[in-house]
């Protein structure tokens, strides 16, 4: 009997002694204000560079006259996505008080043109806009609180917020180009490079 209650007290002991060491990791989890190991700011202008040089390449790849083909009534034609992605690269960096350039018009932007050469213009210019609205911060920056987004928000998230929203949008445009017959270039490439490997 004194064994068996030796070996309960035990279990429970282990028991109480795990259960503390996750509480106090999770509690150093939620105060833990380390700074990441990495540079937020580089990493952001890196993906930036490669969502404009797979959006822009991808749109190339597009004949003109699917610029105007959308896959449902009521959703962004090919074009009009294109155009959401280079407005929402004006607009994100403006909650980092950059102001637009003059002549962008948010009213009526995603359908102010159905011309391929003026939609890669355009996305070609955002992306320039929010590479060089990225580049003058600096990495202190990214800590600058953003009370009017949240308790806890800061500048950082708004980068994140630019980065995630043209690689939602970069899916998007993937499906699209498939849909209307056009192989992504940099699938195409690797396809020709690798003729041996699976097709997904």
């Amino acid at each position: 009997m004194n064994k068996i209650n030796r070996f309960v007290i035990a279990v429970l002991a282990l028991g109480l002694m795990f259960g503390s060491a996750v509480t106090r990791a999770a509690a150093a989890e939620q105060t833990d204000k380390t700074s990441p190991s990495y540079d937020m700011k580089a990493q952001a202008l890196l993906d930036l560079q490669e969502l404009q040089k797979k959006l822009t390449d991808l749109a190339a790849a597009i004949p003109a006259d699917k610029f105007s083909w959308r896959p449902a009534p009521g959703v962004r034609s090919i074009g009009e996505v294109y155009l959401h992605i280079a407005g929402a690269n004006y607009m994100i960096p403006g909650m980092l008080g950059v102001t637009p350039p003059a002549d962008y018009k948010k009213d009526g932007f995603e359908k102010s043109t159905t011309d391929k050469a003026r939609i890669i213009d355009q996305l070609n210019q955002s992306f320039a806009f929010a590479l060089s609205a990225v580049g003058k911060m600096t990495n202190a920056d990214f800590a600058k609180p953003e009370k009017k987004l949240g308790p806890d928000a800061n500048d950082g998230d708004i980068v994140y917020l630019l980065v995630t929203h043209a690689h939602e949008h970069l899916g998007q445009s993937i499906a699209y180009a498939r849909m209307a017959g056009v192989v992504p270039p940099w699938t195409a490439d690797y396809e020709k490079n690798h003729p041996q490997q699976p097709k997904e």
